[in-house]
């Protein structure tokens, strides 16, 4: 999700949604993103670093040649709406490469090619990585809070019924990648997983290398840059 911060969320009468997920499922109130603008955090959550990105530029502008979250699981997959074909590495708004980290990594190319796919109405959760962004308006960036708390009302059911999700498998983390530059960068994160004891709120710092750690030790994967020196959130929520 996209630029707003922790209080603009939580406990927010825009953000009814997120605010009783966090209150039933995992909260971590002092989640942080790393820096601004919006893309060196979705590449820092997936590499390890920000690779020197300071924008928010395309692909073309930002070949990363560099591993990732994606190079080091095999199956990924990336579900980015409205994005009208797969793996797009220019903007169709309301779809926006931006934020959608996978177009950025020359190593992937191929697989992006069939695992970076537009968002469907029936998505499935069998890979044993999945990243999902919401559209320009359904992610915050462009319409309201109230939109996107709506926006995840619906979609978020659709992770709980999963097969995957009903038989323990799959944690769902949903964060966003920056404040709007007015608090400290304190952003949202909730962690939902049949393991996460309902109501648990973890005060320990983290952020998105925290989140990449998180993914990589619960896959089983070597930890990439920054991610080796962050807080795992596993203690923190039980999974």
């Amino acid at each position: 999700m996209e630029n707003h911060g922790y209080s603009s969320i939580i406990g927010a009468p825009s953000s009814p949604y997120v605010t009783s997920l966090a209150a039933t499922c995992g909260l971590a109130t002092r989640s942080y993103g790393v820096t601004y603008p919006s893309l060196p955090n979705y590449i820092a959550a997936t590499s390890g670093g920000t690779q020197g990105v300071h924008d928010d530029k395309l692909p073309a502008a930002h070949p990363l040649r560099v591993p990732s979250i994606f190079s080091q699981v095999p199956g990924w997959r990336s579900y980015q709406e409205s994005m009208p074909s797969a793996c797009r590495l220019t903007n169709a708004y309301p779809y926006m490469p931006k934020h959608n980290p996978a177009a950025y990594y020359t190593g992937i190319r191929t697989a992006c090619r069939t695992q970076d796919v537009p968002l469907p109405a029936k998505p499935t959760f069998d890979a044993p990585f999945t990243l999902v962004t919401p559209n320009m308006c359904h992610d915050t960036h462009d319409c309201s809070v109230a939109v996107g708390d709506a926006w995840l009302s619906a979609f978020v059911p659709k992770v709980l019924a999963s097969p995957q999700y009903v038989a323990g498998d799959t944690v769902l983390i949903i964060t966003w990648d920056t404040d709007a530059h007015d608090q400290a960068n304190r952003i949202a994160t909730v962690v939902v997983a049949p393991s996460v004891r309902p109501g648990t709120r973890s005060g320990t710092r983290y952020d998105h290398y925290s989140l990449l750690r998180t993914t990589e030790e619960l896959l089983g994967r070597p930890l990439l840059g920054k991610a080796k020196n962050a807080t795992s959130m596993r203690a923190g929520f039980n999974l």
